[in-house]
């Protein structure tokens, strides 16, 4: 038996103890919510193990080639997002490969710039994480190669390119996240971080010029403040309101701002708000995400056309696509694209979905199609720079 299938047996094992430690199921009433049909017992989605300890139909000859290579280069995957430490390291385990992990708090603008400038450079990026706006601008550019990973076919059609040059790999809803020790009254939605008692405490992860996560927040915004995905105008309005009224503060939201107080109000993807409560138990972080202003947004995976390893890149795009690679985004509180697929055939663990807000909170979530995005960005370059 391989390395890389003896690590998988591994991680299968992990997840059924870890699954098995916990209480009991999720209830009926949200995953019907979600659609999907939950096993009533750990034992029950590990029962059908065979599949998981083959290669999942990945080619041997890809292993082989990417060992020879012996290399991966990524670019802005900072552990504490999604899971993506765990996920490294178990890419690294199973494969023998090493990693170069580049700029690791860039933004999506800074990965396809990366591409441009270091075109035929060993320090290259292998592959790239980019929201949706920049995803299409990098498959317009053609920055990124073709290609179908072994479950191309069970992600969801909305969420991939129509000739594979990217495809959506996990995705998140916009929270408002607050440090409860700090923030009293608790906000619960956007208008109320208009409030006078939250002059100097919101915060956005980055700056929608260069961000999805930034872009993705003011869309929200939009949604809360009388917008809509065609029209995120009144979302550049709220924080130009924002920023009048002393509330929005020229701080980029990290872990370290949110660990030291110096961004007590946080506006970013739920699954990043999520951790955060476990990563630093002091600062007893909450989050809240508002019904009626849910904007959901995937992240999307492609290969450098120019990659310095092509064969690497195909691989780990194989490992992210796998159920392993799903679910372990999925233990960092993200929606993996494939989460359908996996719900279907029984292979989620309880206590992955129970650790997930209650699925009413994404009843009514939100995604703007390709042309929104587009639209959004442009409205955003002309006038966020005024407010």
């Amino acid at each position: 038996m391989e390395d890389h299938e003896l690590q998988e047996i591994e991680f299968w094992r992990k997840l059924e103890e870890e699954s098995m430690s916990r209480s009991s199921m999720l209830r009926r009433g949200a995953a019907a919510a979600f659609g999907l049909t939950i096993l009533s017992t750990p034992a029950a989605w590990a029962a059908d193990s065979a599949e998981a300890l083959t290669a999942n139909g990945i080619p041997k000859k890809l292993i082989a080639a990417a060992k020879k290579e012996g290399q991966l280069n990524v670019i802005a995957l900072p552990h504490d997002w999604a899971n993506y430490g765990e996920i490294i390291t178990a890419f690294k385990k199973k494969y023998g490969l090493k990693m170069d992990e580049a700029n690791p708090n860039g933004s999506s603008a800074q990965e396809n710039q990366a591409i441009r400038s270091l075109k035929g450079d060993s320090r290259a990026p292998d592959v790239v994480d980019v929201g949706p706006p920049f995803a299409l601008q990098g498959a317009d550019e053609g920055l990124y190669a073709p290609y179908k990973v072994a479950t191309y076919k069970t992600i969801p059609k909305n969420m991939k390119d129509s000739r594979a040059r990217w495809y959506g790999d996990y995705w998140g809803a916009i929270s408002i996240g607050y440090n409860s020790n700090l923030i009293k009254p608790a906000p619960k939605t956007f208008r109320d971080l208009l409030k006078p008692e939250y002059k100097n405490k919101v915060a956005l992860n980055g700056n929608p010029l260069t961000s999805n996560s930034a872009v993705s927040g003011v869309f929200a915004a939009a949604l809360a403040y009388g917008g809509s995905l065609n029209d995120i105008g009144p979302g550049i309005d709220f924080f130009r309101q924002l920023k009048k009224n002393g509330n929005f503060i020229p701080v980029d939201a990290t872990p370290q701002t949110v660990a030291s107080g110096q961004t007590p109000i946080v506006i970013d993807w739920d699954y990043l708000n999520l951790a955060y409560r476990k990563e630093f138990p002091a600062v007893n972080w909450r989050t809240v995400i508002q019904a009626n202003a849910a904007y959901g947004s995937f992240y999307c995976q492609a290969i450098n056309a120019s990659s310095p390893h092509p064969n690497a890149a195909r691989l780990w795009m194989e490992f992210l696509y796998s159920d392993q690679g799903q679910l372990l985004w999925l233990k960092g509180y993200s929606h993996p694209a494939r989460f359908q697929d996996l719900a279907k055939r029984k292979r989620i663990p309880a206590a992955l979905l129970k650790a997930l807000p209650s699925a009413k909170s994404y009843a009514k979530i939100r995604f703007a199609s390709d042309a929104q995005q587009k639209a959004a960005k442009a409205k955003i370059v002309a006038e966020w720079p005024t407010i």
